[in-house]
């Protein structure tokens, strides 16, 4: 069913002595069964929790798979997510929008308002699935991704948890989609990174890793200002056909100036050159740091304007706000709902100040 303003409505029922087992452990990843209904077309599902520190949350986050029928619009899972801490409610998938624009290949996204049992759940983010699904949409070939689940996919020999040598280079990942022979290329692609000399990891990388998306990411991930984007938040993909490895992001509700908690971000808290060791190895290599500073250049005098922005800003925002005021979770906040386009675009106003003044650090 579809909303008076645009905004696709889903009807989810569970079980209640499922949401009982759901509820009793928060972390367990064993899904339970349901049904979505969407307009008027009723889909057998699993569904569980998602996300990590969002699962104590009030507002739930859900993954569901769809198994009678066994795909929804060319899909066999999605995301829901609550974006409960971000109190634009866009953040994520203005970001997602963003990086596409910018060249990045990235999921899709859009608003919906979920029905839980009868009982109105508010306004969700549903995001697609980065599979081989996601591929096939885009007539890209197989090949293995990756998803970084947490801070040992920062490309380097050492955890960044405990700062010991990993057991395994594939420490941080999980495969969603490839075989048992791409593991290696990972563990050969984070060796590589490591361990040649610099004029040979300029020769060689560039046989691993699709350096100029890796670059325009990179980019993506220090506008938008996301901590956690370095080590977290984003899948690897490995071209089947070239051998290639490119970066795309996840879970982007954590920017636009507001960290996981919804707190004001300081524009200056996170460096222009990023983090991780894959980016250092890459800006120590005087050709690839100037194109990264010419990228920077070009999407500072185009997309990441308050001029490009807000338009893309303020659809999202007139989209959702009759539905955001009918959250049970966020309708008693709608006055700071209606603050955040201007907070985000003195953000961007703020941050984009500060990299141009920091774009002598890659002469």
């Amino acid at each position: 069913m579809m909303g008076d303003t645009g905004l696709l409505i889903y009807h989810l029922y569970i079980h209640p002595m499922d949401i009982q087992d759901l509820k009793k452990d928060l972390w367990n990843d064993d899904p339970v069964s349901g049904s979505l209904t969407i307009n008027k077309k009723k889909y057998d599902i699993d569904i569980v929790y998602r996300g990590s520190h969002i699962r104590k949350l009030q507002k739930k986050s859900y993954h569901i798979s769809f198994y009678k029928p066994s795909l929804y619009k060319g899909s066999k899972e999605i995301h829901l997510n609550a974006e409960y801490k971000d109190p634009s409610l866009i953040r994520n998938k203005l970001s997602l929008d963003f990086f596409s624009d910018i060249g990045v290949l990235s999921p899709q996204s859009r608003h919906v308002f979920l029905h839980l049992n009868g009982r109105k759940e508010g306004v969700y983010l549903e995001l697609e699935s980065v599979d081989e699904k996601f591929l096939a949409k885009r007539n890209l070939p197989n090949g293995s991704i990756f998803y970084a689940v947490d801070g040992d996919a920062n490309f380097s020999l050492l955890s960044d948890l405990d700062k010991e040598t990993k057991k395994s280079l594939e420490l941080g990942y999980e495969k969603k989609c490839g075989e048992d022979k791409d593991d290696i290329y990972l563990q050969e692609m984070i060796f590589k990174i490591n361990t040649l000399l610099k004029e040979e990891f300029e020769k060689q990388i560039v046989h691993y890793l699709d350096v100029e998306k890796y670059l325009r990411w990179l980019a993506g991930v220090i506008f938008t200002q996301n901590y956690d984007g370095f080590v977290h938040n984003y899948a690897l993909y490995r071209n089947g056909e070239t051998g290639i490895f490119e970066m795309i992001p996840w879970d982007y509700d954590a920017t636009w100036g507001r960290d996981v908690n919804g707190r004001t971000m300081s524009e200056d808290y996170v460096r222009i050159q990023g983090f991780n060791t894959l980016s250092a190895r890459l800006l120590s290599v005087d050709g690839f740091r100037k194109r990264y500073q010419n990228i920077l250049k070009e999407i500072l005098n185009n997309q990441y304007t308050v001029e490009y922005m807000k338009p893309k800003v303020e659809h999202l925002h007139s989209l959702i706000k009759p539905w955001v005021a009918k959250d049970p979770y966020e309708k008693d906040n709608m006055e700071r709902f209606e603050r955040e386009p201007s907070f985000i675009y003195r953000f961007i106003e703020l941050r984009s100040e500060y990299l141009r003044s920091r774009l002598y650090k890659l002469d």
